[in-house]
């Protein structure tokens, strides 16, 4: 099996590259993918850089490069609710892409026109065993929905709107597009989201951001241990 992981800093990527043996770095569509194996498994990890369109770029090269089975998307995000605070974590059961916007027309906010969704569900086995990696780890998390957007969200009403509009838990840059193209490709996606920012914004980002990175690598680790539990 071969796993792709896609994170949009540096720093989510870097403690998982720690891990990897006979590792090799390939340049495709300016984005570096960095091939290597853990056991029996070969993984290929990239930073895809912050943004939608980045994290496109890096996922279909991705896929059609390397023909990934399976992606996981990780990284920081805000939280949208009250059950997750700073190092949480949000674990999507479907993303969405809030910033998507043709109601003017008719449509309703959030619909991907060329193929008529609103969310597109994450790999529900893949979710699940995530989910089992994380109460092992007794780290609290909250499956839902993680909106996507090229916006920071950090004002109180931007994130209550969102929360309305898609019950959705957590708000991010790259996950719903990472998800879009894995949808397109048929390719399983999951998406696990550390909280990085709540009520303070852009100022708990800052303070938390790199710690809350480590937990997505870390339990990036024990899924891939655990692999024979999807089959």
């Amino acid at each position: 099996m071969r796993i792709g992981v896609i994170g949009a800093m540096q720093m989510e990527i870097d403690n998982l590259k720690k891990s990897l043996e006979n590792s090799s770095v390939e340049e495709i569509s300016s984005v570096k993918f960095v091939k290597g194996t853990i056991g029996d498994v070969e993984i290929v990890a990239a930073v895809c850089g912050v943004g939608k369109v980045f994290a496109a770029i890096c996922t279909e090269a991705m896929i059609l490069t390397y023909q990934v089975d399976r992606i996981i998307n990780i990284g920081v995000a805000g939280t949208l609710c009250s059950d997750l605070g700073v190092m949480d974590v949000a674990l999507a059961n479907q993303v969405v892409q809030h910033d998507m916007n043709t109601s003017a027309l008719g449509d309703p906010v959030g619909l991907l026109s060329g193929i008529d969704q609103i969310y597109i569900p994450s790999d529900k086995k893949m979710t699940a065993l995530l989910a089992k990696c994380l109460e092992e780890k007794q780290i609290h998390y909250t499956i839902g929905t993680i909106a996507t957007g090229d916006l920071f969200m950090h004002e109180q009403k931007q994130k209550q709107k969102l929360h309305e509009r898609f019950e959705a838990v957590a708000a991010e840059m790259e996950g719903g597009s990472i998800g879009h193209v894995c949808y397109m490709n048929k390719v399983s996606f999951a998406v696990l989201r550390s909280i990085s920012d709540g009520d303070g914004g852009a100022m708990d980002y800052a303070e938390f951001a790199q710690q809350a990175a480590k937990i997505g690598i870390e339990i990036v680790l024990a899924f891939i241990s655990r692999l024979d539990e999807l089959e």
